[in-house]
């Protein structure tokens, strides 16, 4: 089976970490992806403590969320914290609404941007690339598409295809698998609840307890270079449910 990993972004508010990570190697998961709430702050102390928590467990933070900010301002400490834990890939996550370019060039721009960000973290020997959200499918007064510009600039990075949010761009992602397959190197594996259902969640829901076809989607993921399946729920109102309704729908895929 394919090892399933975690973003641990879905559980930060249900601390304590450590009896997350005690969870999710009860269930049967193996990887958990970070992000930079967990780990842009600590020291090698605290960095060493938080890989032996992981290793106690059986667990691997195979890969990691940097803000773009932090892998340009901080690379010999994001290099050591992926070094530190053991890391394979890093992917830039987010732009804050302020900071999203408006038009066609300023989004290309972005795109260059990552591909110089990219360098010395390639060089390094880590898989480097970006993580969408919805904004980028919202199409541009020139009626191109944030996504393509991003890759446009960034002609050698990977993505990180979070397909509930291609969705909730109005995107087909059957269509941008196919488009963009040869730069996917993970995905994330999160559902979206029917129309007017876990309002309380932000709308999303459990893996396969939603509307993504998720059966179909794996199977055209497995065309690709997908290298970590991560389950992800941005608002679960039980995290215990999300943990193990989750990996129970993934065996089945």
């Amino acid at each position: 089976m394919t090892k399933l990993s975690f973003q641990l972004y879905s559980a930060r508010n249900f601390q304590p970490y450590s009896a997350i990570f005690e969870k999710l190697g009860k269930a049967g998961y193996q990887e958990v992806e970070g992000f930079g709430g967990i780990y842009a702050d600590l020291d090698d102390a605290g960095l060493n403590s938080l890989r032996a928590e992981l290793d106690k467990n059986g667990l691997v933070m195979a890969s990691g969320h940097f803000s773009p900010d932090f892998l340009d301002g901080e690379v010999q400490k994001s290099l050591n914290i992926a070094k530190v834990l053991g890391m394979d890939s890093i992917y830039a996550p987010h732009l804050a609404a302020e900071q999203r370019p408006t038009d066609g060039a300023g989004w290309l721009a972005f795109g260059k941007r990552l591909h110089e960000m990219a360098k010395p973290y390639k060089d390094a020997g880590y898989e480097f690339g970006w993580h969408n959200h919805d904004f980028e499918f919202v199409k541009l007064a020139d009626g191109s598409l944030p996504i393509e510009r991003i890759f446009e600039g960034a002609p050698d990075i990977s993505w990180e295809a979070d397909i509930a949010w291609v969705v909730r761009g109005g995107a087909d992602p059957f269509a941008w698998i196919e488009k963009l397959g040869s730069r996917i190197t993970s995905a994330h594996v999160k559902d979206i609840a029917p129309a007017g259902e876990n309002r309380n969640e932000d709308g999303w829901a459990d893996v396969g307890h939603g509307t993504l076809q998720w059966a179909k989607l794996i199977a055209a993921l497995k065309s690709t270079k997908t290298k970590h399946y991560v389950v992800e729920h941005d608002n679960p109102a039980d995290v215990d449910r999300l943990i193990t309704r989750s990996i129970a729908s993934f065996k089945t895929y």
